[in-house]
């Protein structure tokens, strides 16, 4: 059913003639007698008796006349609907995000809210590969994502914008035998007990690759996928990590041994990731539009 064909019909029967319906609605008096004819002939069902330059509604009528007027307000409350979110007064935002993102990102979305308070920011977090996952199922519409050298097909599938990058550190107890050193090659940890991540971490796969080709399998002692709690856990002797600097510099210098990897060094790349040819809310677009305006040199860790 057309809606402008239905609006025009309301419109005769509202104003009680079609001259009247024609000159309210700002067109000519054939093209409202034309449009009613093609609403009846695609309901096949007469909608008025015409006496004269009067009419009267049929059966039939009278119920296109009340369905009508409720499909014309649903109609244009969808408009409004429609309006609010292009100016972004409602609506939510589907981020899924890393533990390691929260310092990169929390300054953004503070910024984000900020802009456009009425948008619900909806932070779903877990480990990058999960998040890889939920963006290939729509469940999310952004998210950050490592970028590795073993994950590189993937970003085949996703486009990306880079939100930070930083030196990947080694993690001691206080008096470790690295202390005071400036760099580590990653043959020293060899026979070092590691402190993982959680299930789903891409970090996992970066540092398991990274020992092997270095000549041995890490060893290791524990999982959290808690930052917060890995560096409790290496603090108390449970084992060492590698983490990135921009994490490690959070931490009370005095109570840790952080030393650069640089045998070989390796990178922590946080990108901002969403589904290559994928629909992308008003929401996310604007989030998108901040992120690339916001992100820049202070936020990249070298």
């Amino acid at each position: 059913m057309d809606i402008r064909a239905l609006r025009y019909f309301v419109a005769v029967v509202d104003h009680q003639g079609f001259s009247r319906a024609a000159e309210a609605l700002h067109v000519t008096q054939p093209t409202v007698s034309k449009m009613i004819q093609q609403l009846e002939q695609s309901l096949d069902l007469a909608l008025l008796e015409r006496v004269g330059k009067r009419f009267t509604l049929t059966d039939a009528g009278n119920v296109v006349l009340q369905r009508g007027r409720a499909l014309l307000a649903m109609h244009e409350e969808m408009g409004v609907e429609l309006a609010d979110l292009q100016q972004l007064r409602r609506g939510d935002l589907r981020i899924g995000v890393t533990q390691q993102a929260h310092a990169p990102l929390a300054p953004l979305l503070a910024a984000y809210h900020k802009r456009y308070p009425q948008i619900e920011l909806k932070l779903f977090e877990g480990g990058s590969q999960g998040i890889e996952a939920d963006l290939r199922s729509g469940v999310l519409e952004m998210g950050t994502m490592l970028d590795y050298p073993s994950n590189a097909a993937a970003w085949q599938d996703f486009d990306s914008f880079p939100l930070t990058t930083s030196p990947i550190c080694l993690l001691a107890p206080r008096d470790s035998p690295w202390r005071g050193r400036r760099g580590v090659a990653l043959t020293e940890l060899a026979d070092c007990a590691f402190i993982f991540y959680g299930e789903g971490f891409a970090l996992n796969e970066v540092i398991a690759d990274a020992c092997l080709r270095a000549g041995f399998k890490p060893r290791i002692s524990s999982r959290s996928g808690q930052w917060d709690f890995v560096a409790s856990l290496v603090r108390l002797g449970v084992g060492v990590t590698l983490l990135p600097k921009v994490f490690c510099d959070t931490l009370e210098k005095g109570q840790f041994t952080v030393v650069k990897l640089q045998e070989p060094a390796l990178d922590w790349k946080l990108m901002l990731a969403w589904r290559r040819g994928g629909h992308l809310s008003f929401a996310a677009r604007a989030w998108l539009d901040l992120v690339r305006s916001k992100v820049g040199t202070a936020l990249v860790e070298r």
